[in-house]
């Protein structure tokens, strides 16, 4: 009998993370080339570089030494809508005060509906009062796929030596719905909390939830 992805908890089992990463039910399949995600939880996340909404390069290898947040975002997304009404501006607030690198992700394709060109993108995250330490532009696709996001929001922390310790949801409801925010566990808090203590992570992976991220087509 071959093993179960996810435990009773909904936490994924790490030998099986590479082929099953965070995969939320609501999420469509991606494209062909986007099953090539090398980024694996307790190995070295995989480098890359992408400009911000304002045109600055920023490498991930460069932040080595910090604790890095990659988050995966849509405007136009429920889920993302239901974290930005406050949710995902106070945790970004909370630890860039702490020296974590907050990297917002945009990963829309230029084809897509909701995409936003960069200007529209810094001024939707400036109205939302969010405070990432940059709005990365991912329109080709390559960072997301890199990563195995699927879905708006996906979280992903990578320790200052430069390890992946955490990929998946934001928190432990799987709903559009704000009320629930306050009786979920925030994951992402939980784990950074727990990585800024020095502690290894109790919550390592978990299935993402969320809109399909909106990659180029093939």
């Amino acid at each position: 009998m071959s093993e179960p992805a996810f435990d009773s908890r909904g936490r994924l089992n790490r030998r099986r993370f590479s082929s099953a990463l965070a995969l939320s039910p609501l999420a469509a399949a991606l494209p062909t080339q986007a099953q090539a995600a090398t980024a694996t939880v307790g190995q070295p996340a995989p480098d890359f570089s992408a400009q911000d909404t304002s045109g600055k390069a920023h490498k991930l290898s460069d932040f080595k030494g910090k604790l890095v947040v990659l988050e995966w975002t849509n405007p136009g997304c429920p889920f993302v809508v239901k974290h930005y009404g406050g949710n995902m501006q106070a945790l970004q607030k909370e630890f860039t005060a702490k020296g974590v690198v907050w990297l917002a992700v945009n990963s829309t394709a230029r084809e897509a509906a909701d995409c936003h060109a960069p200007a529209q993108l810094a001024g939707w995250m400036k109205g939302k009062a969010g405070a990432p330490t940059a709005t990365l532009m991912d329109e080709p696709g390559r960072v997301g796929q890199l990563y195995g996001a699927k879905t708006t929001p996906h979280m992903v922390i990578v320790s200052p030596q430069g390890v992946l310790v955490y990929a998946g949801a934001i928190d432990s409801i799987a709903s559009a719905r704000e009320s629930d925010i306050r009786t979920a566990t925030n994951y992402v808090r939980q784990g950074l909390s727990e990585a800024l203590a020095g502690k290894p992570l109790s919550v390592a992976t978990t299935r993402a939830y969320g809109c399909s991220v909106k990659y180029r087509s093939a």
